[in-house]
C-alpha cells in the first residue's frame, strides 16, 4: 500500500517532444508521517495501492472529520462509492452482520450491512445525512439503538492487525486515523475520472492537484 497526499507537490507542463522525459511518479508519494499529520489535521488525502492489486486510489479523511462539505466533495469530484471504515470492535458493538458471510469478491472486501442513523436524517442520502450517519455510528457513545438498517451509508470492517495482514484502502484509513490520535476510522472514496473509468496514478496526481 503507498500513499500519496492530495496537497502533493505540482506536475509540471509537458517538455518539448525532442527532451519528454518518463515521469517519476514515486516523487509524488508522501511519507507516512506526512500522511499522518494530514489526518490529524482534518484534511484529504489519497491512498493508493500496489498496481498488482486493485491499482486504485481512494479519497480518505479521518471519521471525526466526515463533515457534510467533505461528503459532498467526495460525491462531486471522486464520484466512487463513500464507504466508512471502522474496526471490527466497534462494528461488533453496532451489532452489524456483514453483507455476506461468504465472500467472493476479488479482494474480500469487508462490507457489512448498510446504515442510518435512527434520528436526525431525512431521505438518508443528502452530505448531511450522511455525515449525521457518520458521526452517529464512529461515536462511542452511541450503541446500535441509533443505528438502524438498511441505509445509504456502507461500514467496512478493517482486519484486526490494520494493513500488516491486509494491504488495503479499509485497513490503511483505519491505522492512518489510531497513528494521529483520532477515533479509529476513516470515510473512503474510490476515484473516478470524469469518462467513469478509474483514476490511475498520472490521473491520481492531475486530481491531487
Amino acid at each position: 500500500m503507498t500513499a500519496a497526499a492530495a496537497s502533493g507537490p505540482s506536475l509540471s507542463g509537458p517538455s518539448p517532444a525532442i527532451e519528454t522525459k518518463t515521469v517519476n511518479y514515486s516523487d509524488f508519494i508522501s511519507p507516512t508521517e506526512e500522511l499522518i499529520e494530514e489526518a490529524r489535521s482534518g484534511r484529504m488525502f489519497i491512498l493508493v495501492d500496489d498496481e498488482d492489486r486493485e491499482n486504485e486510489g481512494d479519497l480518505v479523511i479521518p471519521g471525526q472529520f466526515a463533515t457534510p462539505a467533505a461528503i459532498n466533495f467526495m460525491a462531486r469530484f471522486a464520484r466512487g462509492l463513500i464507504c466508512l471504515a471502522m474496526d471490527r470492535r466497534r462494528v461488533e458493538q453496532l451489532g452489524l452482520p456483514l453483507m455476506a458471510q461468504a465472500n467472493g469478491t476479488r479482494h474480500a472486501t469487508a462490507f457489512t450491512v448498510s446504515i442510518e442513523a435512527k434520528d436526525g436524517v431525512t431521505t438518508g442520502i443528502s452530505a448531511a445525512d450522511r455525515a449525521h450517519t457518520i458521526a452517529v455510528a464512529i461515536n462511542p457513545e452511541m450503541g446500535r439503538e441509533q443505528i438502524v438498517t438498511p441505509g445509504h451509508v456502507f461500514p467496512l470492517v478493517a482486519r484486526d492487525g490494520g494493513t500488516l495482514v491486509r494491504a488495503g484502502h479499509t485497513e490503511a484509513s483505519v491505522d492512518l486515523a489510531r497513528l494521529a490520535g483520532l477515533n479509529p476510522s476513516g470515510v473512503i472514496c474510490e476515484i473516478m475520472n470524469d469518462d467513469g473509468t478509474m483514476a490511475r496514478m498520472p490521473d491520481l496526481v492531475a486530481f491531487a492537484q
